[in-house]
């Protein structure tokens, strides 16, 4: 079952160039990353420190592994170094059996 997980953060807005950075070299390991199928970013219309990652991975385990990987040491990034709170990450791959 695909997964699609939606990355909320809040950059610094004092450092947003630096930010900015700081995230296109985090999503690079990110697409690289076995079972990523993707992922793009949305910025606020009215907050351009405001983006939302959405991510797609071909299996929960795909993306599960990933953030593992995050957790350790080699995996860490610098996202954290350049948002003013934590992000929020929700992870979805259930769907509704809607008939369209």
């Amino acid at each position: 079952m695909s997964t699609l997980v939606h990355l909320d953060l809040q950059l610094d807005p004092t450092r947003l160039e630096r930010g900015q950075q700081v995230l296109v070299e985090t999503l690079a390991a990110t697409r690289a990353w076995p079972g990523n199928d993707g992922l793009q970013v949305v910025v606020d219309d009215t907050d351009p420190a405001h983006l939302l990652v959405v991510e797609h991975w071909a299996t929960t385990a795909d993306h599960d592994a990933y953030a593992a990987w995050r957790a350790t040491p080699e995996g860490a990034s610098q996202l954290g170094a350049v948002v003013v709170s934590p992000p929020r990450k929700t992870v979805f791959s259930t769907t509704l059996p809607l008939p369209f």
